[in-house]
């Protein structure tokens, strides 16, 4: 597993702040006057689970006190008809006594144990197996953590969140196409059918599937940017109604909150995680393979960071 540098005031902010910084942004800038309007995107939101998690904590979690928590981040290719498969799979674990984030990504052709199918497959299919639960379930026992939450953002959707904050502005580290679109090397703006293309591409990339998890990453960096800008708040209605139809989360309103409250000062230390492995042709289909070692390895930072 190779470690970033810890990056003080990171660029890259994860997923679920997407959720967190916008309601506190809107909060802050009119205040009482839209609270319903919130309170009823975060209900379309809100999709609770009930199940039997792979990895139990001794006492549940509270976030009044707080104790280290994980999340789950799943970009999912969701098309009308077809559950889709996980685009993009994160985990993270927030720590407030140390005032820290460590985010690992996880490469979705990974082939793991499918928790409730009894097949070992590439990680991204448990989501198309049996959803959010079985993805959570698969995850926690790959990684011997617990997942306390999760976000899922419809990808095919995305496009509506960045149009509702008036497009994003990225670094394009690498000169490349997609179909007719050309992407520039450099500062480029896009709107929310070109963010879509732009955090796509693979094929075009040398570094494949990291590549674009890199570029998904500037896109949300780049949502957030423009949700924290005060010209957004004006659109505020939109940028709501957009969270509300594409983005699903065991996240209440309330915890939202405490997360906002109790551990916003991790957000500016965060390390970044690359799990190692190496690529493998087994019955004429390509997985990513992760050694025990390195498993074993990156269990133990993440139980660490929990204070497990």
């Amino acid at each position: 597993m190779s470690r970033h540098k810890p990056k003080k005031k990171s660029r890259v902010l994860r997923i679920f702040l997407i959720i967190a910084l916008l309601l506190v942004v809107v909060v802050a800038g009119f205040g009482f006057a839209i609270y319903h309007s919130i309170n009823k995107a975060a209900k379309n939101m809100h999709s609770p689970l009930d199940r039997t998690p792979e990895v139990a904590r001794p006492a549940d979690l509270s976030l009044n006190k707080k104790e280290p928590f994980s999340v789950l981040m799943l970009g999912v290719d969701e098309r009308p008809g077809d559950r889709g498969r996980s685009d993009s799979i994160i985990v993270m674990t927030v720590n407030p006594q140390k005032q820290s984030i460590d985010m690992l990504s996880i490469p979705r052709d990974t082939r793991v144990e499918i928790v409730g199918k009894g097949i070992d497959d590439k990680i991204n299919h448990a989501y198309a197996f049996g959803g959010v639960e079985m993805s959570m379930n698969t995850i926690e026992k790959f990684l011997d953590i617990p997942i306390d939450y999760y976000i899922k953002i419809n990808m095919e959707g995305f496009k509506e969140i960045v149009d509702a904050v008036g497009g994003v502005d990225v670094n394009n580290d690498i000169d490349f196409s997609v179909g007719n679109k050309h992407f520039n090397q450099g500062p480029i703006s896009l709107n929310g059918a070109d963010a879509l293309a732009y955090a796509r591409m693979r094929y075009d990339d040398p570094r494949g599937d990291f590549g674009r998890q890199l570029r998904q990453r500037q896109v949300i960096q780049g949502v957030i940017n423009k949700g924290a800008n005060i010209s957004a708040l004006w659109k505020y209605d939109d940028v709501l109604k957009a969270l509300g139809k594409n983005v699903e989360t065991n996240l209440s309103l309330d915890e939202m909150v405490e997360i906002q409250k109790n551990y916003k000062e991790a957000r500016h230390n965060i390390d970044q995680y690359q799990i190692e492995g190496q690529g493998s042709m087994i019955n004429n289909v390509w997985y990513y393979i992760v050694p025990q070692e390195e498993r074993e390895r990156v269990q133990g930072v993440l139980r660490e960071h929990l204070n497990m």
